[in-house]
């Protein structure tokens, strides 16, 4: 049974949530304030966080940049907060998904399910190998990690599905409904922008460790270069 921590200040909000993902098989842990989330996270390692951004104590992008320091978890936002700059920070931060207030529990839940399946990174075809490299990078599927020379590059579910795609051909140029699918495979609607943001997060934390192999191709997308 994966296990989900819910983080809101509001109290219908948690019963709400508790009771559709525990309809929908999920176990559940809570916690109403930015500490208390990082104190839950750290003693019980849930599979996924749903993480409001306004919170007592520390607020949800503070937590996020917290658990982004020690895990991949994949992190649903929750926000009433509508403005495009709300959104990106949040996915630029790492998050993996942002859902606005008020919002329908059974689309929630459906949101969950999805970032989980590609938190699980399933098989690709046989004839693909299970660790990609290209110079200095390397993809290894099995593990679910990626590494610049011998530094290992913490990235999120999107974030290695997006990698994966480049990889899989260097020197082509992706457009960006097409990355839009190689991460979501087709089950969210998201915005170029929202790919933008993910592919900026991807290149700062490659850029960290010292590369710099994306490129963008203006009015079109990205490739990785050869």
């Amino acid at each position: 049974m994966q296990k989900v921590l819910l983080v809101d200040d509001d109290p219908h909000i948690l019963e709400v949530l508790q009771f559709a993902l525990k309809t929908a098989g999920f176990a559940i842990d809570q916690a109403r304030d930015g500490t208390q989330a990082l104190e839950r996270f750290r003693a019980d390692r849930p599979d996924l966080v749903v993480l409001d951004v306004s919170l007592p104590e520390l607020d949800g992008y503070d937590v996020c940049r917290s658990l982004r320091r020690e895990a991949a978890t994949p992190i649903v936002f929750l926000s009433s907060r509508t403005e495009e700059l709300d959104r990106i920070l949040a996915l630029e931060l790492g998050g993996d998904d942002y859902v606005l207030k008020p919002f329908s529990p059974r689309e929630l839940v459906a949101r969950i399910k999805a970032v989980l399946r590609r938190a699980a990174a399933p098989a690709v075809p046989v004839e693909k190998p299970r660790v990609m490299a290209h110079g200095p990078l390397k993809l290894d599927e099995d593990l679910f990690k990626a590494f610049w020379e011998q530094q290992e590059i913490v990235l999120t579910a999107t974030e290695f599905e997006l990698l994966r795609a480049l990889m899989g051909h260097p020197g082509k140029v992706y457009r960006r409904d097409e990355l839009i699918d190689r991460a979501y495979g087709g089950e969210v609607v998201v915005s170029d922008r929202t790919i933008d943001s993910h592919v900026r997060r991807l290149r700062q934390k490659i850029a960290a460790a010292g590369g710099d192999p994306i490129e963008t191709v203006h009015g079109v997308g990205y490739r990785l270069a050869v």
